[in-house]
Formats: C-alpha cells, structure tokens, sequence
C-alpha cells in the first residue's frame, strides 16, 4: 500500500522507512510521488500554533493534491532547565517556531548561535520534540496524533559545539544524548531513531491497521 509521506526532507524520509519496517507500507516522498504523476507541488504555508495543527494543514493540502493516502508530520522544540525539570520562560521556548517564521527564518549560524547564547544564560538545557501526525487515507478514513508517545526521549544542549558541521542539522553539532554523554554526530548510525520518537510512529500505524483491518486486503 503506497503512502505518500508529505516531506521533502531525505533524512526524515530514510527515518521514517526504518521507523515502519515490517508494516504493510510503501513510504513514497513528495517529490517521487509528483513526479510519478506530473504534478507542480505548491508551497504549503504552516500557519498552525502547534506541531498538530501544521501537521494538519499539510496532510489536507496534499491529499487535495494527490487524492491518494498521505501523511504529514511536524514537530516542536521545547526547552527544560536541566536540574529542576521546568519549562523555561515562555518568551525563550522556540516551540514550532525553531528556526522563526517567514522572513525572519535564521540560518544555521544564527540558529547555533541563539541557541549557544541560551545555554550561556541558564546552563545546560533539557530539550525535547513533541511531534505530531496526520494521515489521512481517503475523504472518510483519516487519524491523527499528537499523544507523548509520539515525542522524542530528552536531550541536552551544550554551548560548546561540535567540529562537525552538518548543513540543515545545525543543532545536532550542540545536542547531546543524555544516556551515552556523546554528542548526536558521535552517535552510532541510526541510533538517534530512539531520540526522535521512541517507535511511537510504528505505532501509530499499527493502531491505525487494528482500526481498518481491512486496509490489510
């Protein structure tokens, strides 16, 4: 069964394979899948105040586009001090907003750089993603989530990064798993899967295949 994931993002598509190997899935990305067909892809504006509702957003835009079964992801950052477990002041909480909006969207310096200036100000920080889905697999059949399972397992922000330099990833050079003490770009390959969601997308689905036993045929 072919779904088309709503992202253009290589990193996130090869996650996601992994994240439903052995379910009865074909993940498609969105330039395979307009190419395949023909089709322009249009900008979609997220104009949502939480990862579910951009989710939201995306996955009607594109099964609109494609009228075949999609799913779109999207997710926040939150941020935690690292010895007493609160939330950190509300103005400083990028939220789904990690790198701004619009115009005012930071490069991968600048984005290091703010969050280096954060972790200057209240120490090393805790910080975690709330993802959310949407699918939806035809006019009636759609099912959405943005429960804990979900979330990625918390990690820490440093301010001092590492030498590597990732373009796109800039935050992985200053993110560091709490487990290990390595830094993301010294993790084994792969390994990070547990970081981003803790299988809770494997499960969204299987929960999704238990509803409509029939999607099975």
């Amino acid at each position: 069964m072919e779904l088309i994931y709503g992202t253009g993002n290589e990193a996130k598509l090869s996650y996601m394979r992994r994240a439903l190997l052995g379910l009865p899935f074909q993940i498609t990305g969105l330039t395979d899948a307009a190419a395949m067909r023909g089709i322009e892809l249009p900008k979609v504006e997220e104009t949502g105040n939480t990862p579910l509702e951009n989710a939201r957003q995306k996955a009607e835009a594109y099964f609109a586009l494609f009228h075949s079964p999609v799913f779109s992801c999207d997710s926040g950052l939150y941020l935690y001090d690292h010895l007493t477990g609160e939330l950190l002041p509300g103005e400083v909480q990028p939220g789904i907003q990690v790198r701004g909006r619009g115009a005012k969207r930071l490069s991968d310096e600048e984005l290091l750089a703010h969050y280096i200036k954060l972790v200057k100000k209240y120490g090393r920080i805790r910080a975690r993603y709330q993802n959310a889905i949407c699918l939806i697999f035809n006019e009636e059949i759609r099912q959405e989530s943005m429960e804990e399972n979900l979330w990625g397992e918390p990690f820490l922000l440093t301010d001092v990064p590492h030498t590597k330099k990732v373009p796109g990833f800039p935050l992985d050079g200053i993110s560091i798993d709490i487990k290990t003490g390595n830094y993301f770009y010294d993790l084994e390959s792969n390994s990070q899967d547990q970081i981003v969601s803790n299988n809770g997308f494997k499960g969204f689905f299987c929960r999704f295949l238990e509803k409509y036993p029939f999607l099975r045929e």
